[in-house]
């Protein structure tokens, strides 16, 4: 198979973009929301825009693979995965918050390689591929310097997911040892980071779709995306985002405390 690192970077951007802004015709709108079997929210949005996103993939580059959160498995032999989650922070986007995200991840060999984080509703498009940097609506981004817990902004989607996982003691000395605590979370969260608005987010529980983008994206950034454990891995089912020199100090937290 012939693989352009190029030619599908720009058109990861681009099915984003289409994906993302399709969401825009139901945000802050009614609409029904159903639930799935996990009790987790899911809305006609949801499963359009990822339906939107899978035929553009198809159409360009059919003999990828395709990872969604809404609809099955397409090509799961296939060296490369595109992995998508049309609507990452649902419950925001349902309420008419407009920190969700829209996500794609591409994966060769199961090492991610390009990622975007697409804010539809604030016009915020994060992009980044293995060996070329990241960007914030076309313009380099990268993280900002922070080695210190007591300077560090600290990200978090909830204040009680961390606890229903096992984290809630790590989750705790995280606040009391950060400058400032705020919920601005799902993907979102990690693209501060990535942009150098925020120091540092953790997420104690992810599925494929969520993290899929978010280690290029943060390596590009000159940060890192790593599990508690400290594996820079998107398979882990959890992981923080932060700066190089940030990092040891975070991981020395979940150490202590879990």
């Amino acid at each position: 198979m012939n693989f352009d690192l190029d030619s599908v970077h720009k058109s990861a951007i681009e099915i984003a973009r289409k994906g993302g802004e399709h969401t825009l015709n139901y945000f802050n709108r009614s609409f029904e929301v159903e639930r799935k079997s996990d009790d987790s929210p899911v809305t006609v949005a949801d499963r359009e825009a990822e339906t939107i996103m899978r035929e553009e993939i198809m159409q360009q580059f059919p003999d990828h693979g395709i990872v969604g959160e809404e609809h099955e498995d397409l090509n799961p032999d296939s060296s490369v995965q595109w992995i998508l989650d049309p609507i990452d922070g649902t419950k925001s986007f349902i309420h008419g918050v407009p920190l969700y995200t829209t996500l794609i991840g591409v994966v060769v060999d199961q090492q991610p390689v390009a990622g975007i984080i697409y804010a539809p509703a604030l016009e915020e498009l994060c992009d980044a591929a293995n060996g070329k940097g990241a960007r914030l609506n076309g313009e380099p981004c990268s993280v900002r310097s922070c080695d210190e817990l007591a300077k560090a902004s600290f990200m978090s989607t909830d204040c009680y997911t961390s606890a229903t996982f096992n984290y809630g003691d790590a989750f705790d000395s995280l606040v009391d040892q950060t400058r400032i605590h705020r919920t601005w979370g799902d993907a979102y969260g990690h693209m501060l980071v990535a942009t150098g608005r925020a120091d540092l987010m953790f997420d104690p529980i992810l599925n494929i779709w969520d993290a899929a983008p978010l280690m290029t994206v943060l390596q590009e950034a000159g940060g890192v995306f790593c599990d508690t454990e400290g594996n820079e891995t998107i398979q882990s089912g959890n992981g923080f985002s932060c700066s190089r020199e940030l990092m040891p100090k975070v991981l020395e937290v979940f150490k202590n405390n879990y």
